[in-house]
């Protein structure tokens, strides 16, 4: 494959489940994957290029960004980036009389400020390539619950801004969200502590019947980003098995 037909992509949050469903995913279209997170490079991670960091750097230090943002450009050598996923989120639970100011502060630099420093650092390289911007959202952002007051705050921010950043870069760059309810993951099977009766519980929560698989959400990803869809611009695309749907009331 020439270099002018090679289709870049970099995601964020790759060490966790969603992230290398992403890498794999993309990487299985056709798309050279250059993945990055905090965390050391995962076994077996699918991805062309790894770059380890650390996004509250990126939004708190310029020479630390300029670092990270160099190598991005040396890994895409002169081509454009056709797809940006801003996939990295932290979950720090709490409620309104325990979250503390770093609670806080670290929430909206990883889950709100990296995704628009991403994007707004890698513009000249998403519309050279006439690009697309997927930011990882959550149900969260318009359906919530007890402690979860930090996060849904960053992801309806999150939510919020791909509509706005749709509007403001008009033609330029496409700029859309996905909203996943509950997706089988490790750290949401952890959760349940080996409660498969409350994971099952949870499953027929949802009139789908299920709990969303990280590979499918990849494959939205991977719609969303296709040529063919230039006219779904600023869209939050629900993926949660219909839940957001379902009024629970006695019965």
């Amino acid at each position: 494959m020439s270099n002018e037909l090679k289709r870049y992509c970099l995601i964020t949050g790759c060490a966790g489940s969603i992230g290398q469903s992403l890498a794999r995913g993309f990487s299985s279209a056709g798309y050279q994957v250059i993945a990055t997170d905090i965390e050391v490079k995962p076994d077996g991670l699918d991805c062309l290029h790894y770059i380890q960091a650390d996004l509250s750097s990126i939004v708190d230090d310029e020479q630390y960004a300029a670092n990270f943002f160099s190598t991005v450009r040396k890994h895409i050598g002169g081509n454009g980036l056709h797809v940006l996923i801003n996939n990295a989120a932290i979950q720090i639970l709490g409620g309104v009389d325990s979250l503390s100011r770093q609670d806080w502060q670290n929430t909206l630099e990883v889950n709100l400020l990296a995704p628009f420093f991403m994007t707004k650092a890698l513009l000249p390289e998403l519309e050279l390539a006439r690009g697309s911007v997927i930011n990882i959202s959550s149900i969260h952002a318009t359906l919530t619950k007890s402690n979860f007051v930090a996060y849904a705050t960053s992801k309806a921010a999150l939510s919020g801004m791909t509509k706005a950043m749709a509007v403001d870069l008009g033609s330029r760059v496409r700029v859309n969200a996905i909203e996943p309810g509950a997706i089988e993951t490790q750290m949401l099977i952890a959760g349940f502590n080996d409660n498969l009766a409350q994971l099952e519980k949870l499953k027929h929560c949802h009139p789908a019947g299920q709990i969303g698989q990280a590979d499918k959400l990849a494959k939205l990803a991977i719609a969303i980003a296709d040529d063919g869809m230039s006219f779904l611009h600023g869209a939050c695309v629900p993926f949660d098995g219909g839940i957001r749907s379902r009024l629970f009331d006695p019965e």
